[in-house]
């Protein structure tokens, strides 16, 4: 899908949406649209104690994606493909995830007003890997802020990842299986994500390559 001009990356926590993100810009000579997590001041706190923090910390990512997505757009976003590294969508996976009945009920009001004034992705990549690999990427990576993550909690976000974009349709989506490629150190997993992309047309494909952990 070369004629492509908002290419969005998605998956969960640890599997390399802003790195494939960052490559892909550089690879096409586009443009970044990069989230900060790090910036959410209750990101931390969310991680100590989940259900007391999730409310503040789900609406400080929710109303900094929607501004940073409007600012990106009104910039005109179609000068240069841009690689972003979330879809706004991501919103409603992390808050069905950790907040209460009445929390969802506030959250998705407030996230059907804004959505509704966005543009969404001529493409969406859906990038997955096994938990125990997320678990070792998030490890290897090292942040402040990820250090509280429990095994439980990324399993848990890695299967909602999934049952999302199983019932997913709104774009073209392409799902690619990462657990056996490693696309930063390796520039042929990369080429070969390259050319499933250049290859994209509608609908759902699936790409689970055999890369590099079997040279």
């Amino acid at each position: 899908m070369t004629d492509a001009k908002y290419i969005a990356i998605e998956g969960p926590i640890g599997v390399g949406t802003t790195s494939l993100a960052e490559l892909l810009a550089s690879r096409y000579g586009g443009r970044k649209m990069l989230e900060q997590p790090g910036d959410n001041p209750f990101l931390s706190d969310f991680y100590k104690d989940r259900e007391r923090n999730a409310f503040q910390t789900q609406l400080f990512f929710l109303f900094n994606r929607y501004q940073q997505m409007l600012e990106q757009t009104q910039l005109d976003l179609f000068q240069n493909t841009t690689f972003s590294d979330y879809i706004f969508a991501k919103d409603r996976i992390f808050a069905s995830l950790n907040l209460d009945e009445n929390e969802l009920s506030l959250h998705n009001k407030i996230y059907n007003f804004l959505e509704s004034r966005l543009m969404n992705p001529h493409l969406v990549i859906f990038i997955q890997a096994s938990t125990d690999v997320l678990l070792s990427r998030i490890r290897m990576r090292g942040l402040e802020y990820e250090k509280q993550i429990t095994e439980e909690y990324i399993d848990k976000v890695n299967q909602a990842y999934n049952c999302f974009f199983f019932h997913y349709s709104e774009t073209p989506l392409l799902i690619v299986n990462t657990s056996e490629i490693d696309f930063v150190n390796e520039p042929d997993d990369l080429e070969g994500l390259v050319r499933q992309i250049d290859r994209m047309q509608e609908g759902t494909r699936y790409y689970r390559p055999l890369g590099s952990r079997h040279k």
